[in-house]
């Protein structure tokens, strides 16, 4: 009896909430069909699927990559001044500091390209990370895909030429858990040391 009056106070508590969109009653069908739809709504998000869901000490800090930065520009410095330099000197062609000027666009692609194709083709790491043993990864993929590397080194390093002081972006990699910059949450990527990896795969085969 207890059952059946609930099932009636269930099935009146429907019908006011769906009459106040609805001039008239809704039918045991609509009814269930309304209820089906709108279960997602009362469900919480499911937790984000990592592929690579490392420890938070794994992932490098702000300084280790500031400083693996910077031996990554003194290499393009070296690759643009052998390069670009050279064949300008050679052709006798002016070298513009003008953005739009044909010496800045091919610097900027060198740039661009040293990032995204040793990233890419040499798993994570430039010469600055190879140095330092830090390791480009993907949270979300086994490995990184070219989609992946295009935002990170690409799309998110070309943004970084138009306006320095989106360099605030990489700020927190000193706060966040994962050390993710502003590219690396667009990318769903981060940075690890790799000889912490190590170690921790040493000690477990112990």
């Amino acid at each position: 009896m207890a059952k059946g009056e609930n099932g009636k106070k269930q099935k009146n508590f429907y019908q006011k909430v769906l009459t106040s969109f609805k001039a008239e009653e809704y039918t045991e069908d609509e009814i269930a069909q309304k209820k089906s739809e709108w279960k997602q709504y009362e469900e919480r998000a499911d937790k984000k699927h990592y592929a690579n869901d490392f420890p938070n000490y794994f992932f490098a800090g702000f300084w280790i990559r500031l400083f693996s930065f910077v031996i990554d520009l003194l290499c393009i410095h070296a690759i643009t001044t052998v390069v670009l330099d050279t064949t300008f000197s050679w052709l006798e062609m002016t070298r513009s500091t003008e953005f739009f000027s044909v010496y800045s666009l091919l610097s900027l692609f060198i740039y661009l390209a040293y990032f995204t194709l040793l990233t890419k083709l040499n798993r994570g790491q430039t010469v600055g990370k190879m140095i330092f043993g830090i390791r480009v990864i993907c949270l979300t993929e086994k490995s990184l895909s070219w989609k992946t590397v295009f935002i990170r080194e690409t799309f998110a390093r070309f943004i970084l030429q138009f306006n320095p002081l989106l360099y605030l972006g990489y700020l927190p990699t000193v706060f966040t858990h994962k050390k993710q910059h502003l590219a690396d949450y667009f990318a769903d990527t981060s940075v690890v040391t790799i000889n912490l990896i190590q170690a921790f795969n040493q000690k477990a085969n112990a």
